[in-house]
């Protein structure tokens, strides 16, 4: 069983037999265990236009009830996966290791971290993203840079038109997992335990 935590309640990973979903009324913040964990802690607040959020809405940078922390705290403990959108802010904030792009990097703590592309999992935008592990063996992953077909842009500031071939993800395909990635992350989050 693993958990995955801070999920849509009717996204990619509900419905499952060997996925305990933790959608945001269920509170993932309070999850005590005891299986590895999938996190996706919610990721506006430190995001690159989390500036842009501050200034426009007063949400404050870096506030995000504690979500970060909790899931943080929970694949350390646990073991698991954690993912986020590269270059976040959460990375400076907690004092990890900013991965690169094409390799797992050993964190001082235990910790692996690296970054990958979703759409080398079949997300139509390039949708970069950092992944943190614990207590898993580093896969190899797809780091292939495939050409992606859309922007993520919920902004039309970004652009008003097509760039080249490429449209515009909105919101809700922004922040979906492609099937492909939820399975990487819980094949990740099943090794737990089988590494010291």
């Amino acid at each position: 069983m693993i958990a995955a935590l801070y999920v849509m309640a009717d996204g990619i990973y509900s419905g499952r037999p060997d996925v305990d979903c933790w959608p945001e009324e269920r509170d993932a913040r309070k999850y005590d265990g005891p299986w590895p964990v999938v996190a996706h802690p919610p990721c506006a607040s430190w995001c690159m236009l989390a500036g842009l959020r501050e200034h426009r809405y007063g949400l404050k940078k870096g506030d995000d009830g504690g979500c970060f922390a909790a899931a943080l705290r929970s694949v350390r403990t646990w073991g698991g996966v954690l993912e986020h959108p590269a270059h976040s802010a959460a990375w400076r904030k907690f004092d990890l290791t900013a991965p690169r792009f094409g390799s797992w990097q050993r964190q001082l703590d235990g910790g692996w971290v690296t970054e990958v592309w979703q759409v080398d999992y079949g997300h139509r935008a390039q949708k970069k993203t950092w992944l943190l592990s614990y207590g898993v063996a580093p896969q190899t992953l797809r780091w292939e840079a495939r050409p992606h077909t859309a922007v993520v842009s919920g902004s039309h500031n970004h652009c008003k038109k097509p760039i080249g071939e490429r449209n515009r993800v909105w919101r809700k395909e922004a922040s979906s997992t492609p099937p492909e990635f939820a399975e990487l992350l819980l094949s990740i989050a099943r090794t737990a335990g089988d590494c010291p």
